[in-house]
Parts: structure tokens; sequence; C-alpha cells
């Protein structure tokens, strides 16, 4: 006999494991493309713009003298800068933003899941949704190991199978009818 869906505090049946990784590499695949759109290009003006600087040469040969901290390193620091700024507000946008308004991310969207506050007569707001972002990207970003501890927390939470990020923001990830 098959055991029954575990249900979150709403009635609905939970997210099993297998559909919040799928949906969250959907999402990666996704936030990957739109970042290259960007990034890719950027970088390839970098090389074009500063490297040749680097190496250019007088016509007997010998190399033109450059400060690389001038010439190199200050605008390779301001490039890290700028796609670092754009890939938080793309991140945030994507998971804080398509989030609150749907409670579905791209990713969640195909696998027919849905992020819901644990409360049953709460309905899930900007502050939530940032909450849940903060702590994966915080997390993830400081503790090593952290994003993998709370993506496969959901295997021993009970009652609700919730990862560290959905504790946190006091969410769970439902399974929503096709």
């Amino acid at each position: 006999m098959v055991a029954p869906p575990a249900l979150a505090p709403n009635g609905q049946p939970l997210a099993s494991f297998g559909d919040r990784l799928l949906a969250v590499l959907l999402d990666g695949l996704v936030l990957m493309a739109v970042m290259m759109v960007v990034i890719l290009p950027a970088v390839i003006l970098f090389v074009i713009a500063v490297l040749p600087g680097l190496t250019e040469t007088t016509a007997d040969g010998s190399y033109v003298e450059v400060d690389p901290f001038a010439d190199f390193l200050l605008p390779f620091l301001a490039l890290e800068a700028g796609i670092f700024l754009f890939a938080i507000g793309v991140t945030y946008v994507f998971h804080v933003e398509m989030m609150f308004k749907t409670g579905q991310t791209l990713g969640k969207r195909v696998m027919k899941l849905r992020v819901v506050p644990v409360d049953p007569a709460g309905t899930l707001d900007r502050r939530a949704a940032a909450k849940r972002w903060l702590a994966h990207q915080v997390g993830g970003s400081f503790i090593p190991g952290f994003n993998y501890l709370d993506g496969l927390w959901q295997l021993w939470d009970k009652p609700w199978q919730q990862c560290l990020h959905d504790k946190f923001a006091r969410t769970v990830v439902v399974k929503v009818a096709p």
C-alpha cells in the first residue's frame, strides 16, 4: 500500500524532493542564460579594451611601460563589482519579485510547484519571499556547504519537509493541480 502524500497546513500535497530539485536546476539554467547575455559581452569588451594596452610594444620591440594597478587591476575590479551587482539584482528580481507575485519561479511553474506561507490564512508577501532569498544567498555565500545542507534539510524535516530557507521565511512548497 502506498502512503498518502504529506500535506501542507493548507491541505495541499507537499512538493517532493525530486520536483524541487528539478525546479532549482531549471531556475539555475534560466538565470545563467540571462546573466550570460550581459556578462559575456562585458568580459569581451574588457578584453578588447584593456589587454592590448598591456602588451603594447614600441617600434624597437620593447614593451611600453604600464601601471598594472591602474591599467589592469582597477578596471578588472570595476568589471567584477558590476557583474556582482548585476547578478544580485537579477537573482533578487527572479526569486523575490516573481515569487511574491505568483508564488512561483519559472522552474516551479514548469514543475507545478508553489511557495505558500505555513499559516494557511496568510498570503505570500514580498517580505517572506525576500527572507527566503536572503537566507539562501547569505547562507550559501558565507557558510561553506550551507547550500547542500539547506537543500537536503527537507529530507528529514517533519512535518512539512521544509528547507532551512523555508523555515526562516515560514513557508512550504506545495504541488499544485495541473
